[in-house]
């Protein structure tokens, strides 16, 4: 896992999403969260330099539903408007 990883689930959590973390998933995201009905997946990586694996691309391109890549708690609130 990516060391923010542990800080964005916590930051999620506080804002009252449930988080399923699934990081030990191959070529998956890193964590599912869910908040008023709709649920996102979610890749994290520790740096905005940090490319995705093939795994990750294949499964962010063939995902029909949201899929937000997340590096910072920044990040992370910039998508609470979709659980609104």
């Amino acid at each position: 896992i990516d060391n923010n990883q542990p800080e964005i689930v916590k930051f999620f959590r506080e804002q009252e999403f449930s988080v399923l973390i699934i990081s030990t998933l191959k070529n998956c995201c890193d964590i599912v969260i869910a908040k008023n009905g709709k649920t996102a997946m979610i890749e994290i990586k520790d740096g905005p330099k940090k490319k995705l694996t093939p795994g990750e691309t294949k499964f962010r391109d063939e995902w029909k539903g949201q899929w937000n890549l997340i590096t910072s708690i920044k990040d992370a609130t910039d998508i609470l408007g979709y659980f609104e």
